[in-house]
């Protein structure tokens, strides 16, 4: 879909690139503005996860 609310709600994790949001590194920290961005996804796209235990952490099910 490529709505870019990620690139919006997180610039320093997430870039534009035509016209859809990649994250910047393939982990990046569960800053709050990740955690925002995962949970303003219409599709979903964006899942944070806990490194170890792979438990969900957001969006929020």
């Amino acid at each position: 879909m490529g709505s870019g609310i990620c690139a919006g709600v997180a610039p320093d994790h997430f870039v534009l690139v035509d016209g859809l949001s990649r994250p910047l590194t393939e982990r990046i920290p569960a800053a709050e503005a990740v955690l925002d961005a995962a949970d303003s996804c219409p599709m979903e796209a964006v899942i944070v996860s806990d490194v170890d235990t792979r438990r969900r952490v957001a969006p929020e099910e």
